[in-house]
């Protein structure tokens, strides 16, 4: 299954990175990848929106928390979008309920 990526900037100051697909360990590092380019692009405030992702594994979570990182180092922050409880689970199983601020629109997101 291939990953979509589309970025929207509608939300000032944060931009949205919508994410469609399976993020698994074949794709991940596409995600990485378009992560790393909006930080490079001095984008410090991202909102990921989980909405359209069917499957999420370690390495996509790995991948999140390093955007995580990176974003904070810039004093930035990096947000979620997520309802579906299939992927809700896995962050809540992890404990990463607790490190990510989860919304569940991306409108509740930005009003933040």
């Amino acid at each position: 299954m291939d990953l979509g990526l589309a970025v929207d900037d509608s939300h000032p100051p944060y931009t949205v990175l919508a994410v469609k697909g399976e993020v698994d360990v074949y794709t991940a590092p596409r995600l990485r990848e378009k992560l790393v380019e909006l930080v490079s692009q001095g984008k410090h405030q991202i909102i990921v929106d989980l909405e359209g992702v069917d499957f999420l594994d370690s390495t996509g979570l790995g991948v999140l928390v390093g955007g995580l990182k990176r974003l904070r180092s810039h004093d930035g922050d990096l947000g979620l979008v997520c309802t579906q409880q299939r992927i809700l689970k896995v962050f809540e199983i992890t404990g990463l309920t607790k490190v990510f601020a989860i919304h569940d629109s991306v409108e509740a997101a930005a009003a933040r």
